[in-house]
């Protein structure tokens, strides 16, 4: 019998990423508090995020593997999150013209039966062409990306914007790094594959 799969977070992207793992799963709202701490890097930030979004979700589930994600954009030594507005929006994606862009995705399973955790942080790159005002306008107007870090949709209109992507996951960038997971899940004990209904 397999261990119950939770999905840490309420966000839609996340949950059609780990649909494509083909396995049975619940979604709970981890309630924390998302604020960098002083001094605290890109990277740290998300693994601390991932980690505390599976473990808040831990009293619903007793018995559950628990999968937590957090992601953060990196420009210039600047940590950008989710834009929110259209605005911000416009003067994120400014700042990224012609430059290669960070995406730091903080990955956690934890096993709420044992204590057991493992998390990590995944790096994708995304290297963006010169766009030009109206050309980031327009997009954002198409797309209304408000709630992605970084204010794109890279499975949608967002490539559009850029000239290369760089990593070892295409899914990382949209919010789960899916090989990752994977691997995360078999040091539970978890074969997806084997697993299959």
């Amino acid at each position: 019998m397999m261990q119950r799969l939770v999905l840490g977070s309420t966000s839609p992207f996340r949950k059609q990423l780990l649909e494509k793992l083909n396995l049975p799963f619940d979604c709970a709202k981890p309630n924390i508090d998302e604020t960098p701490k002083t001094d605290e890097s890109a990277l740290e930030l998300v693994q601390r995020l991932a980690v505390e979004k599976a473990q808040a979700v831990a009293s619903e589930f007793p018995d559950a593997l628990i999968i937590g994600s957090d992601q953060v954009a990196l420009c210039d030594g600047d940590i950008l999150g989710k834009p929110h507005t259209f605005e911000n929006g416009v003067k994120q994606l400014s700042q990224f013209n012609g430059k290669k862009v960070s995406f730091y995705t903080g990955l956690c399973v934890f096993n709420s039966k044992t204590g057991q955790s493992y998390s990590l942080v995944e790096p994708f790159y995304v290297h963006f062409k010169n766009n030009s005002q109206t050309a980031i306008e327009n997009y954002l107007k198409a797309e209304q990306p408000y709630n992605c870090a970084g204010s794109f949709k890279s499975e949608g209109l967002g490539i559009c914007l850029f000239e290369k992507l760089e990593g070892d996951d295409p899914n990382t960038l949209i919010g789960l790094p899916l090989i990752k997971l994977v691997a995360l899940l078999e040091q539970h004990g978890l074969d997806v594959l084997q697993a299959q209904p």
